[in-house]
Formats: C-alpha cells, structure tokens, sequence
C-alpha cells in the first residue's frame, strides 16, 4: 500500500475527506503534519492514530531553518507522496528539492495564486472558478497542474460559491491522489 503524508495547518476538513476515502483503502496515511500547535486537525490525527508531527514554523527564524526540520521528519516514512492540503506556508527548495508532493489550490491555477484565491476567484470577470491540485515547487502556486475542477459562478451568492468551492475540492483532491498514486 503506498505510503503518504498530509500537511495541514488549520481544521483538517480535507484531511478528515482523506481519511474518509482513501485510509487504509488505497493508500496509508502514515503521518500527519502541522505547523499550527493549535490546529484543528491534530484531534484527527489522534482520533484515527495516525503518528503526527507538530512543528511551530513561529519557533524558527528563517523558511528554510523550518523546511529542514520538516524534511528530517517525514524522511523516516519513507513517503510515496506528501500531501499538502490546507498547509498555509510557503515553501523552499529545502523542501521542494526534497520531497515529493502535491497541492490543492481553491482557484484556476494560473489565475488566483496566494491568499484569498476563492474571493478573488467569485469577485474577476470569468464565468467559472474551481480549485487545482498540482505538484509542489518553489514557486507558489506554481508547479505542474495535476488536474482542475470547474464551479460555475453564475446565480450564486458568494457564500454558496465558497461552499461549493469547499465541496469541490475534497473530491479534486481525492481524484488526484489517485492518479499521482496509481
């Protein structure tokens, strides 16, 4: 079975649809990591014991002091794939040299990249949003698009967009896990 990681910093709601669909299924999550000691999602990882790494990237002065910290302590689970799924960092080539991973952005890469995507998505003149997954590399947002799945805007208030756009991503997320696994 192969061997991944997820990265999360906030409540876990994709972590939880991973777990949900794919744990144990077609694939192991054998760490969960965090960079917020006070994230949601730790409560998860401890509900379903899965090993879990918190690392307060506040403790260390610089990205790259972080990432290698990062990088030494999924080394050991001799990963098949990382999965970043709400992980608010930015990351290094100390870490994207190093590991093998994927990213799930809520907006039309290469429209929206950074913060506040699905707000900038609802708010620009095309008639579609969405979310993408693609490969992890130093550049924002930037890396190879793994796949992209649309949400019309049109009749939709901007609370139910962001629903949408929240629902949306679990399955993009799951979709391509798949794929990059297979």
């Amino acid at each position: 079975m192969k061997r991944i990681a997820v990265l999360f910093s906030g409540t876990g709601s994709n972590f939880a649809h991973i777990i949900n669909t794919l744990h144990k299924k077609e694939a192991e999550i054998v760490v969960a990591l965090t960079n917020n000691p006070a994230a949601e999602g730790i409560r998860l990882a401890e509900a379903h014991s899965i090993p879990l790494e918190v690392i307060d990237s506040k403790a260390y002065e610089s990205r790259e002091a972080f990432d290698s910290v990062v990088v030494e302590r999924l080394r050991p689970y001799q990963l098949d794939l990382t999965v970043l799924a709400g992980f608010m960092r930015i990351l290094t080539p100390v870490f994207t040299d190093q590991v093998k991973s994927i990213n799930l952005h809520p907006s039309l890469l290469p429209r929206h990249k950074g913060l506040k995507a699905i707000e900038r998505s609802y708010e620009d003149a095309y008639p579609t949003g969405g979310v993408s997954v693609h490969w992890v590399t130093s550049e924002l947002d930037g890396g190879e698009i793994i796949l992209q799945k649309e949400v019309a805007k049109e009749g939709l208030c901007f609370e139910a967009y962001y629903a949408e756009v929240r629902a949306v991503e679990k399955v993009a997320l799951e979709e391509a896990i798949r794929k990059v696994l297979s």
